[in-house]
């Protein structure tokens, strides 16, 4: 246990993440931050909110999740080379996030020993240590994929944890029913039926759920997929289509915050030394949000031709061998995506439309840094 405690950082003032926590104190879940402290607060009274917790331990049923991008120091505490973790972090006070608290990383060397000892919890943590393991194979922490990844995997947790308003919900599952109404339809003409318009609602129903059954095998059949490669294309595929939605709202959103960052007024004293790495900061944001978007719609092409190929053309291999590259794909689009909407949304948070733009210099230091650390692997590349 000592061992344990060595390696458990304390995620005090001087960790730069933790202070810009701060500001999500009961507040403010973003694509890279699950702040289970705000959930507890805003939801712990309803009924659903405790009968399917996400967590059991009611400790790490509070505390702070975060889409970590690894930094040199953190680097050794893996056994295996990765770009991003999921950090953990307790609080040591929760109506105090600025006092900091114990964290960990999901998967690093002797992690669940950190967990027990952070978590107080000596009986069987079976059902949270798979519920960890499975945020950790997400790219980000957006609603809709959390709560499909998790369902898809038998874990039925509450709907307050998921921060999508109903109608955000209904108009992104519009969304998505219009590009899969086409996909059926071509489908099942190609078996030699039509689909009633009411069966047609169904299957995207089923589509959009985690139901992939027997009523779905002429739309396999047409891919020409087996059923667990099927299974694994069909989530990504969602995937791909959620964050297209999420971003025809997003661009416009991102276009204004980096307007805003160009003009925040930073207050109090700071050197010369600090000023030109301000200066600096606010520029390379900008470019590095230009960059991740180009690369984004790139990701979002391939996937337009192959689809287009297929209900224009008739042509399923494009569409198959999209599907079957679709999970690396997803990953690699979900961690871009969530960088930028993080920054959209936390910058959001920070200064809500019409306050005054306005930050101290620590604050300023601690928001664009956190911002910059998420885009300097595209901006070095």
């Amino acid at each position: 246990m000592a061992v344990a405690r060595r390696l458990m950082k304390s995620a005090n003032k001087a960790d730069r993440l933790t202070r810009s926590l701060r500001a999500l104190d009961r507040e403010a879940s973003t694509s890279r931050v699950l702040n289970l402290v705000a959930i507890e607060a805003r939801s712990g009274h309803r009924p659903e909110h405790g009968e399917a917790p996400l967590f059991r331990n009611r400790i790490l049923n509070t505390a702070l999740v975060v889409k970590h991008r690894l930094r040199a120091d953190d680097i050794f505490l893996f056994d295996e080379i990765r770009p991003n973790a999921t950090k953990i972090i307790i609080p040591f006070e929760r109506s105090d996030l600025g006092l900091g608290g114990q964290s960990f990383f999901v998967g690093q060397r002797g992690w669940v020993d950190l967990l027990r000892e952070a978590c107080n919890e000596h009986t069987d943590m079976a059902r949270d240590l798979a519920t960890l393991r499975l945020i950790d194979q997400l790219p980000s922490l957006d609603p809709f994929l959390l709560r499909e990844h998790l369902r898809r995997h038998g874990l039925s947790v509450a709907s307050t944890y998921f921060a999508l308003s109903s109608a955000d919900m209904e108009q992104m599952q519009s969304f998505v029913s219009a590009q899969i109404s086409l996909l059926i339809d071509l489908a099942y003409r190609d078996a030699g039926r039509a689909v009633p318009g009411a069966h047609a609602a169904r299957l995207v129903e089923a589509l959009l759920s985690t139901d992939v059954d027997e009523r779905l095998e002429p739309l396999r059949e047409t891919l020409i997929m087996d059923g667990e490669s099927f299974k694994e294309g069909v989530f990504s595929w969602k995937g791909f289509l959620y964050y297209k939605w999420m971003l025809t709202r997003l661009w416009t959103e991102l276009d204004t915050v980096g307007g805003e960052i160009a003009r925040l007024t930073i207050t109090g004293n700071r050197d010369a030394g600090t000023q030109r790495f301000l200066d600096d900061t606010r520029k390379r944001l900008r470019r590095g949000i230009l960059l991740e978007r180009r690369a984004i719609m790139r990701a979002l092409d391939v996937y337009d031709r192959a689809f287009d190929d297929l209900i224009d053309n008739g042509r399923p291999q494009a569409f198959r061998a999209f599907l079957l590259r679709a999970p690396d794909m997803f990953l690699s689009l979900g961690e871009k995506v969530g960088v930028i909407a993080h920054i959209a949304s936390f910058w959001r948070y920070r200064f809500p439309a019409g306050m005054p733009l306005v930050a101290d210099i620590e604050d300023a230091i601690d928001l664009l840094q956190d911002f910059d650390a998420g885009l300097s692997v595209s901006l070095a590349a």
